[in-house]
């Protein structure tokens, strides 16, 4: 499903109307009426409940008055409230208002209100719908509709979005000044890029799209280059398993990492290589470190490598790492390895050797981020999985904070240059490849924010290298069922708590999930 700008749904629009001679009233019905399916799948019949549409003066105040309409109808206590009197609203939406006004008495809307008033009206709903604004907005929002959406904020009621959350830039992500908090946040045609970035995260709730009719065709000739990731695109990437299979059938992966104090790293990646459908595992870890491993692992194998002084992977450790690598199916470097100069001198040594595809996540890029040139010398582009943290690092940033203000810029342009598949961890990770495609994944949640669960993910994906999987692939559906098995596992336990092993766990549910449902 490919993300668009506002600017780039605004050209989709137009093309519907004027090429496809879709009627703008006809879209504006759609739109209405798939917002309200996805209103009453949230909360049930809406008879006898209290609904408060808060309608700008534009189309997305037209696609209020629709849902406000089909509510009237399913026996909800409509009140409308319009932000702008009737000769300022757009043609649609006057169309719109009219067909509302022969249902519902006068008396229930309100036009022009006060902030008093709109504090009054608001503050008893059960039901509250945001279209005050949509996506064109690009100023900082002014009285009286800072005002409206203050009164939505301060309102229990379930709050549903029209488009996007009003106050929300819908190509950055960012707060013009104050955005309404959305419960459900319904949009129409293609995803809205700024729903997935930056302060948007926190403010959309549960984002559903809808289609309203928008030709296929007109989304291609846009070129778009994001696009966001779906169980209908992941379902063909997970390997099938034919009734002859046997373990040599799904590849063998090979973890390399661990150190003193840091074994449940590697234990976790091969762990979840395993979960992930992996035929064979094995992890190689310093020597000294190996029983701690072995002992935590039942199906994963280990394998002792020579160690320096540090108790680290060093320099003697190179032939035995050579040959490691040499009968795997893919690779993993970094969980738990921890960092040193000798273990750096090894990577450094080793990667453009490696026939097998790789993941990099962890203390080998700590230990790579001077060295970053290593990675277009590599046989085939590597997949690194750095957090925010990891990525400040590898580009000499000042801080996270500088990274998550244009994840999706900062991937891409590093991805490009130094030819990598690049997987920016976070609140709606980022998947970048070398021809600058972008991939955002909605799955995953606040439950997820703890130790372990970036190496669950190196083991998943590095388990769909091994399985045969392309490294665009296997980045794209490793990161969206890794978000899947978090959101199935917080659904059972909830997400305070949630742990990296809860995640292990419900993999399979995932992969089952993700399968079996259309």
């Amino acid at each position: 499903m490919w993300v668009v700008t506002a600017e780039q749904m605004q050209t989709l629009d137009r093309r519907t109307i004027q090429e496809a001679k879709v009627p703008g009233i006809t879209l504006m019905e759609r739109a209405g009426a798939g917002a309200m399916t996805q209103l009453t799948e949230a909360l049930g019949s809406p008879k006898g409940k209290k609904a408060v549409i808060l309608c700008g003066k534009g189309n997305n105040g037209g696609d209020g008055l629709v849902v406000a309409r089909l509510l009237a109808k399913k026996g909800a206590k409509v009140k409308v409230v319009l932000m702008a009197p009737l000769r300022e609203l757009s043609p649609d939406a006057k169309v719109m208002y009219r067909r509302l006004s022969k249902i519902i008495r006068p008396s229930l809307f309100t036009v022009n209100p006060s902030e008093e008033s709109l504090h009054s009206l608001t503050q008893e709903a059960d039901i509250l719908v945001d279209a005050l604004l949509g996506t064109g907005l690009s100023s900082l929002v002014r009285p009286p509709y800072s005002f409206a959406i203050e009164a939505i904020n301060a309102s229990q009621g379930f709050t549903v979005a029209i488009d996007i959350p009003s106050g929300l830039d819908s190509n950055t992500g960012s707060i013009l000044g104050v955005a309404a908090q959305a419960d459900l946040t319904v949009t129409f045609g293609c995803p809205k890029l700024g729903l997935y970035l930056s302060s948007a995260i926190d403010k959309v709730g549960t984002i559903q799209v809808i289609d309203i009719g928008i030709p296929q065709d007109f989304v291609s000739d846009l070129k778009p280059k994001i696009h966001l990731l779906s169980q209908g695109m992941v379902r063909p990437l997970i390997p099938l398993r034919p009734p002859s299979s046997h373990k040599g059938t799904f590849g063998h992966a090979g973890i390399v990492g661990g150190s003193q104090g840091k074994t449940g790293a590697p234990a976790m990646a091969g762990l979840g290589a395993l979960r992930m459908g992996t035929g064979l595992v094995t992890v190689a870890t310093p020597e000294s470190v190996s029983p701690i491993l072995e002992s935590k692992l039942l199906e994963v194998m280990t394998e002792p490598m020579p160690e320096s002084s540090q108790h680290l992977l060093g320099s003697e450790t190179y032939p035995a790492l050579l040959s490691f690598a040499a009968t795997k199916s893919a690779l993993a470097f970094g969980p738990g390895m921890g960092i040193s100069p000798e273990t750096t001198e090894v990577l450094l040594q080793l990667l453009p050797q490696l026939k097998a595809p790789c993941v990099l996540d962890a203390d080998a890029l700590n230990g790579l981020a001077q060295h970053c040139q290593i990675f277009s010398s590599m046989k085939q582009p590597p997949i690194l999985t750095p957090h925010p943290g990891e990525m400040a690092r590898l580009l000499g940033a000042s801080s996270p904070k500088k990274i998550n203000e244009d994840r999706i810029g900062v991937s891409r342009e590093f991805a490009m240059q130094h030819q990598v598949i690049l997987v920016l961890k976070g609140a709606r990770t980022i998947i970048a490849e070398p021809r600058g495609q972008v991939a955002i994944c909605p799955t995953g949640n606040p439950g997820m924010a703890s130790a372990g669960m970036g190496d669950v993910l190196t083991g998943i994906i590095t388990g769909l290298l091994a399985q045969g999987l392309s490294g665009w692939d296997a980045a794209r559906a490793g990161v969206y069922l890794h978000g899947l098995a978090g959101d199935l596992a917080a659904a059972t336990i909830g997400e305070p708590g949630l742990i990296a092993g809860d995640v292990l766990t419900a993999i399979p549910h995932a992969l089952t999930h993700t399968l079996s449902h259309s």
